[in-house]
């Protein structure tokens, strides 16, 4: 009975073949796509030679409106997505999703104004119809050495909540959590040295032991100068950099309590990762069967990008 069935199929596929109606090729490609221009998506593969593109026109779009992002308010340092989700139609004349296959590989296909001297499409296919979805989702993370979750300190679930320094940035993109212009990062700096649980939280600096850990502790050494006043000449928004003591920074040495009053916080780097995919679904070309297509996820320098942020003082 198997062996009949897999004979029927190859009658089946030679007569397709042999009709020129219905050719049966796999739209099988990389998980992930490039993009250039106003706006073309694509996705090709070296053997066979082949591209996918989707080609938007309507609404006009470019790679920066897919990622664009917004205060939420004019007092707000937080940002959030203008285009969480882009729709449109496809119809092969204004948005265009096209198939081709190549006599050869080239990386050249798209966004060039000269395509290769040597370039023969075998097949040129577009969608008659067709529907795409852009989704793009983004985080943000200041790196400061705390997994952004282990940062929601009132344990409600909500990090933006979460200001130790009240200067309007949320602890998970605040590079400095306490606002002592000494980074987070720093401040540590010697996390975990009996531990093997990968857990900065465990075992925090806390220089003056007073049960509070030195990236929340206004005043690290307990010298009842604050850190950010902590600097013994002029100030530069980094105490960590001055010391009486060339082995102990003056904001960890209980014995100095120089007071230069700090005039500014220091700028603050947040580090932004955008996740972009497309879906092209009830999609018809005249001989390949396929109704839907997954481009995956964009692969682009722009995906990674790092504003900055300077609080009022």
């Amino acid at each position: 009975m198997r062996n009949l069935i897999t004979i029927m199929s190859i009658l089946l596929l030679m007569t397709s073949c042999d009709d020129g109606d219905v050719i049966l090729v796999q739209l099988d490609f990389d998980d992930s796509f490039e993009a250039c221009g106003e706006l073309v998506f694509y996705n090709v593969r070296e053997n066979p030679a082949e591209s996918l593109s989707l080609q938007i026109n309507a609404p006009t779009l470019t790679l920066d409106d897919v990622l664009e992002t917004d205060f939420i308010d004019s007092d707000s340092f937080i940002v959030v997505l203008v285009n969480p989700e882009i729709t449109g139609t496809i119809d092969g004349e204004t948005n265009i999703f096209n198939y081709r296959s190549y006599n050869s590989f080239s990386n050249n296909l798209f966004c060039n104004d000269v395509p290769p001297s040597n370039l023969q499409i075998s097949d040129d296919q577009s969608s008659s119809s067709g529907d795409f979805t852009i989704t793009t989702t983004f985080v943000e993370d200041d790196e400061d050495g705390i997994p952004a979750e282990m940062e929601d300190l009132n344990g409600n679930g909500n990090l933006y909540d979460d200001d130790t320094d009240g200067d309007g940035l949320p602890n998970f993109i605040d590079e400095d959590d306490d606002g002592d212009n000494v980074l987070t990062v720093t401040e540590l700096i010697d996390y975990d040295e009996d531990d093997d649980d990968n857990n900065p939280l465990t075992d925090p600096q806390d220089t003056d032991e007073d049960g509070i850990p030195n990236y929340l502790d206004i005043d690290d050494d307990g010298d009842l100068v604050n850190t950010i006043d902590e600097e013994n000449q002029t100030p530069d928004e980094n105490p960590s950099n001055d010391y009486t003591n060339p082995d102990l920074a003056d904001y960890l040495n209980n014995q100095v309590a120089t007071i230069v009053p700090a005039t500014a916080y220091r700028v603050h780097n947040i580090n932004q990762t955008f996740e972009v995919s497309l879906v092209v679904e009830n999609i018809s070309f005249p001989t390949l069967i396929q109704d839907e297509f997954n481009f995956g996820y964009l692969e682009s320098s722009r995906t990674s990008d790092t504003r900055t942020v300077s609080p009022e003082f």
